[in-house]
């Protein structure tokens, strides 16, 4: 097993609690606040049969990542487990894939921010730079190290999830008076369920924050497990209640046209409830549920370049520690500044199905190390990686076309990349 110096290893500082706040605050975003939206626009009310098909799958990943993370507690995640079960190519490849994948989910979370406070402020401003403007202050944010950010994402995940709540009772009534909730399957059929599955598993992925933070987990053997499984458990629930209270509430294209032409969908939708003052609650949980995503996302992306300048796979400075040995500052501001030039290019539903694509791939090669797991270091049955590896491969190309076809010429660039690195290491 490669090991790192004690004075390049970050301290670990996260308990069960910060751990768990982390993983939602990675889960509870986007995925609820937009992406829902989207998948209603392509598979109807059957957005929430592909949500419980992602949460089924990101188990089965999550699982793997957990015995992976306990086994091998190391910032950089499957980009880690790559080189130690598989192969420097594989690994590097997931790490590739998981900042590509991240980079754009990243994004799409500032916009999405940016979207949610415009609609708030009732302003027709543009939204980049909003969104510019949210990921320059959260990437200071990350500089300030785990410990303090924690402490931040905790007050963030507790907003939203109050926001979340109320929206569901303020909804009830009026869902249950319109139920919009038929023809369920629409006219693509099953091959439209599974594409909004693809979509939907992205939306739980945010637990892989908690494998890549495994070097600042204490007790990672027992912690990593217990707070994927319940990150997961939490977050479906949540899902399928914004899901159904939104889609019985206005129906998929409404909900869909709220999601496309105001980045804002549940507080569009929350407008119409009677309950006065839900739209705005519902919006500064919002605002705070994408900030929780961006901030999570800059620590996770920013974790696996520390693993891969550490490997050479990225320039050596991305592994360079503060002082305090409690963040990789090079590389969160790499990050932020990667981030920044996607939200200058991106499309809140290209970015998202873009990142469904690569990070498809990503968990595949996860639950292929998972597989490669001595027999003493599992803690779970090999038929549930076989299933998870399956399952990605399998969803990843359902999304459209020119997504998986451009997201394969990024994998070649990526090998092109690490081959070059490679033969400078040699030298």
């Amino acid at each position: 097993m490669t090991s790192t110096p004690p004075s390049e290893r970050l301290r670990p500082e996260l308990g069960l609690v910060g751990t768990i706040a982390l993983g939602l605050g990675s889960i509870v975003g986007t995925g609820v606040f937009v992406s829902i939206g989207i998948g209603a626009g392509i598979a109807g009310p059957a957005i929430l049969v592909a949500i419980a098909i992602g949460a089924l799958v990101a188990l089965c990943n999550g699982l793997s990542s957990a015995q992976l993370a306990a086994s091998h507690p190391l910032s950089g995640g499957t980009y880690q487990y790559g080189y130690e079960y598989a192969s420097p190519a594989l690994g590097f490849m997931a790490g590739w894939m998981f900042l590509c994948a991240k980079s754009a989910t990243a994004a799409t979370a500032a916009l999405g921010l940016a979207g949610y406070l415009l609609n708030a402020l009732e302003q027709a401003a543009a939204i980049t730079p909003i969104a510019l403007a949210a990921v320059l202050t959260l990437t200071l944010v990350a500089l300030l190290g785990i410990n303090r950010t924690s402490k931040v994402n905790v007050a963030i995940v507790a907003a939203t999830l109050c926001s979340l709540f109320a929206f569901i009772v303020a909804g009830a009534p009026s869902a249950r008076h319109n139920l919009h909730l038929t023809p369920f399957l629409g006219e693509q059929g099953w091959s439209a369920l599974l594409q909004a599955s693809a979509l939907m598993f992205v939306a739980y992925t945010g637990y892989g924050r908690i494998a890549t933070l495994g070097e600042e987990v204490r007790q990672p053997r027992q912690t990593i497990p217990r707070a994927i499984v319940a990150t997961l458990l939490i977050a479906m629930t949540l899902y399928i209640g914004v899901g159904a209270v939104a889609l019985a509430a206005v129906g998929p294209e409404a909900f869909y046209a709220a999601t496309m032409d105001q980045a804002a969908p549940l507080k569009v939708i929350a407008e119409n409830f009677a309950a006065p003052g839900v739209s705005w609650i519902l919006a500064l949980g919002a605002i705070t549920a994408m900030a929780g995503v961006l901030l999570n996302l800059i620590l996770g992306l920013s974790r696996v370049l520390l693993a891969m300048g550490r490997r050479r796979d990225m320039p050596r400075a991305l592994a360079r520690l503060n002082r305090d040995q409690t963040t990789p500052a090079m590389a969160v501001v790499v990050v932020g500044l990667a981030i920044a030039g996607l939200v200058l290019l991106g499309n809140i539903k290209t970015t998202w199905s873009f990142s469904a694509f690569t990070i498809l791939v990503y968990y595949a090669i996860t639950n292929f190390c998972a597989l490669r797991l001595p027999a003493a270091q599992r803690l779970y049955p090999r038929w549930i990686a076989i299933v998870g590896l399956a399952a990605c491969l399998g969803l990843a190309f359902f999304v459209e076309r020119t997504i998986w076809l451009s997201g394969l010429g990024l994998i070649l660039l990526g090998w092109c990349w690490h081959r070059v690195a490679q033969a400078q290491v040699a030298d």
